[in-house]
């Protein structure tokens, strides 16, 4: 009797480890990965919060390459999306300060911060051996407790026409007191809230346009009521229209010269060629022609103008306008209330422009052009004066900041304090919702309290003061029910639509660096109120 022994391969086989990933992939699991995510987030969170208000720090910023350019800003979306990161929770916060700049233009840096604290305190629970779930349902019933106290705390002065012209005062002067500009944010809150005021609740700020002119001081910005374009008009043609109708074209006019790509003419003599030039003219001729069937006194184009088509709208006593850039003509459109085309065979279809008046005027060294009396009334430009290119750039992402916060405040008209006051009492909130929860959720409670009074915090290192001392003060005083209590020389309130914007988006982005499901969204920002200065204020 014989006994055969097979030996299978694939017992030995399975105990080979197998790469699923493409090649030079990288792989973290559990605790390495959870740690990698709190080193990037914190990190991002420490390199912004030393430029959180008032008294926040500028960074100077060097882009790389040849023609490196500088910039000097405090504005937490800018630096972020100066800097590369590759950590994937760094990227969250990252992406996260880019939406609250779309969505809301303020509080970038009090997101990302935000965000970053509470996961600084989410890496303590972890150690104490805290599932990430448990932090979760904790933190979820503190959002709920932050924002119904929110929430209570809010005033609405939208049915009081002073109270809430004073309130948008302030919010604007808050807004610009972290900003470059916050020695004049008295003269930059009125030119913001008078363009907020002209949109009539609109909340459209593409038709507030922003130029920048170097020369002169900060002081010297102003808000003009028309619409400025940095272009020059064309020779010879008329330099002032009143009534004025007008094209705006998207459309090639330099083809009076011979752009022949991609083949070989061969001619007899130069006369073959002079009468490929006068086809050329020809067609150019019968274009402009078709353009002045239009009824027009005044042509926008986006594209380059020659000298041929620029003299014949000048015989015919049209204005020509060249190489006016796709945004200039995009808002130009928009003001005038015309509509761009690109062919010219059919009038009947195209949507002119109209304004009341087209005139050149000088700012500092340059000629612009003025529209005066466009269709769209809430049209309007603010003029930016400044001694330096980096002045310039970062007044208007400071300016920008304010008319985004005070365009979405005429929306949703509540406010609520700032200056660590709101902060402060979301954080009060929570610590008596966690006192009268059991399990180890109170834990989490706590430590979101925790978070929520880091901002105060911060703000007041920043600043250079004690904070401890400032930010105990602060809580004894909310723990005697002086709920509007606020660190500052003045009172600041919020605009309730901002903070809770920057406070869910905070919380979301947390969650989701530690694996959870999508949070919603919450918005706010900061105001000062003398309406509430008489119930007292303390630093």
């Amino acid at each position: 009797m014989s006994v055969c022994v097979c030996v299978c391969p694939q017992a030995s086989l399975s105990m080979t480890p197998m790469n699923i990933f493409r090649h030079g992939a990288d792989e973290e699991k559990a605790e390495t990965a959870r740690l990698s995510s709190f080193i990037g987030a914190i990190a991002i969170g420490d390199l912004v919060k030393s430029t959180l208000g008032p008294k926040g720090m500028d960074k100077i910023l060097l882009g790389g390459g040849r023609d490196s350019v500088v910039t000097v800003t405090n504005d937490g979306a800018t630096i972020l999306k100066a800097i590369g990161v590759d950590n994937p929770a760094a990227k969250v916060l990252v992406d996260m300060s880019k939406v609250q700049d779309d969505e809301v233009g303020d509080g970038t840096t009090s997101v990302t911060v935000l965000a970053a604290e509470l996961l600084r305190e989410a890496e303590l629970l972890i150690a104490k051996k805290i599932h990430p779930q448990i932090i979760i349902a904790g933190w979820r019933k503190a959002t709920q407790a932050a924002r119904e106290a929110l929430r209570e705390a809010a005033v609405d002065h939208g049915n009081d026409e002073l109270k809430f012209q004073q309130d948008l005062m302030n919010i604007a002067r808050t807004t610009l007191s972290s900003k470059l500009v916050t020695h004049h944010k008295e003269h930059f809150s009125k030119l913001a809230v008078q363009a907020v005021h002209r949109l009539k609740g609109s909340g459209n700020l593409e038709a507030i346009h922003i130029i920048k002119k170097l020369g002169g001081s900060l002081t010297d910005s102003y808000l003009d009521e028309g619409f400025l374009l940095d272009k020059r008009i064309g020779v010879n043609q008329p330099k002032r229209i009143e009534n004025a109708n007008i094209l705006i074209a998207n459309t090639g006019m330099d083809t009076d010269k011979i752009k022949i790509f991609g083949s070989r003419v061969r001619v007899d003599s130069t006369a073959k060629v002079a009468e490929i030039e006068t086809a050329e003219k020809e067609k150019m001729k019968e274009k402009v022609e078709r353009i002045l069937k239009h009824g027009i006194n005044c042509f926008i184009n986006r594209q380059l103008i020659y000298n041929y088509p620029e003299q014949l709208f000048a015989s015919a006593g049209v204005m020509a306008i060249e190489h006016a850039d796709f945004m200039g003509v995009e808002r130009l459109a928009l003001v005038t209330g015309g509509e761009i085309t690109s062919t010219f065979d059919h009038p009947e279809l195209v949507k002119l422009g109209h304004c009341k008046l087209i005139e050149e005027v000088m700012i500092g060294e340059d000629m612009l052009i003025h529209f005066s009396g466009v269709d769209m009334g809430e049209a309007c430009t603010i003029v930016l004066r400044g001694a330096t290119q980096q002045i310039l750039d970062e007044a208007e992402r400071s300016l920008h900041d304010a008319l985004c916060v005070l365009a979405q405040t005429i929306k949703e008209t509540r406010t609520v304090f700032g200056g660590g006051c709101s902060e402060m009492l979301m954080a009060k909130a929570v610590s008596d919702l966690a006192n009268r929860t059991p399990g180890k959720e109170a834990v989490a409670m706590e430590s979101f309290a925790k978070a929520l009074m880091m901002l105060p915090t911060i703000i007041a290192d920043n600043a250079g003061y004690d904070s401890a001392e400032l930010v105990s003060q602060l809580r004894a005083a909310h723990q005697d029910k002086k709920s509007t209590f606020g660190l500052g020389k003045t009172r600041p309130v919020s605009s309730m639509f901002v903070f809770s914007f920057f406070f869910s988006a905070a919380i979301r982005s947390t969650f989701h660096t530690l694996y959870t499901v999508k949070a919603h969204l919450f918005q706010s920002i900061k105001i000062i109120s003398p309406h509430y200065q008489s119930k007292g204020f303390e630093q």
